[in-house]
């Protein structure tokens, strides 16, 4: 029980830095990570719901493909720890934009310097959660749903949603605002970056722990998978 409540602590406080990191991304104007790109065209076309709990929307879709995909293996207790998760997280993003909201940008080297810092939190929060290994968020999930059904690799998957992401939130900008907002050169980055940073964390957390690279590779995979 201990281990467990440790474990969660520790995954939470993963969303938490996460969090931030997404709010950084959205401060710097540059486009966020692909995975928010969506909810975040959609929190700038329509104020109905704040960014996080457009956010939430998009878990619940996630939620529902996997229930559809796997159905009788479907694990009833994974897809509630997957939604309290998400709505969590979903919280937390608008808490974490409200405590910059004061941050002002005003020339495209400090939007870059945003961004670049953007990845490098948004990184190490997705690094603590594979730490905590307690859950997947549901977009992550999902990618791996898929890759059960179809035989597709877990990466494969992933890769094509996170450009899937990018281009619908690009469609949805040109269409109803005529320019990109929610995604730009911000989003490629970070989709080729943020994986790198996580490994490059994983790096050195092994040097620092003596941990065997083999064994420290495996370590954040069964964690991810």
């Amino acid at each position: 029980m201990k281990q467990m409540v440790k474990n969660y602590t520790l995954f939470i406080l993963g969303l938490f830095i996460a969090s931030l990191g997404v709010a950084f991304s959205t401060k710097a104007g540059l486009g966020t990570s692909p995975v928010s790109a969506i909810p975040y065209s959609i929190s700038i076309m329509n104020h109905t719901l704040t960014f996080g709990w457009w956010l939430n929307v998009c878990s619940v879709v996630q939620i529902a493909i996997q229930v559809l995909l796997l159905r009788s293996k479907c694990k009833p207790v994974e897809i509630i720890i997957q939604t309290v998760l998400a709505f969590v997280y979903g919280y937390l993003t608008d808490f974490s934009c409200a405590l910059i909201s004061g941050l002002t940008v005003t020339t495209y080297p400090v939007q870059f310097l945003l961004m670049a810092l953007s990845c490098f939190i948004l990184g190490f929060g997705i690094w603590i959660q594979f730490k905590g290994g307690v859950a997947m968020l549901p977009g992550e999930a999902m990618n791996r749903a898929i890759g059960m059904v179809t035989g597709k690799r877990y990466e494969n998957v992933k890769i094509f949603f996170d450009v899937l992401y990018i281009v619908i939130s690009a469609v949805l900008c040109f269409a109803v605002l005529g320019q990109l907002s929610g995604v730009r050169e911000g989003s490629l980055i970070a989709a080729f970056a943020v994986g790198n940073i996580i490994k490059l964390y994983q790096f050195f957390f092994q040097k620092i722990t003596h941990q065997q690279p083999q064994k420290a590779i495996q370590s954040v995979q069964q964690n991810v998978l």
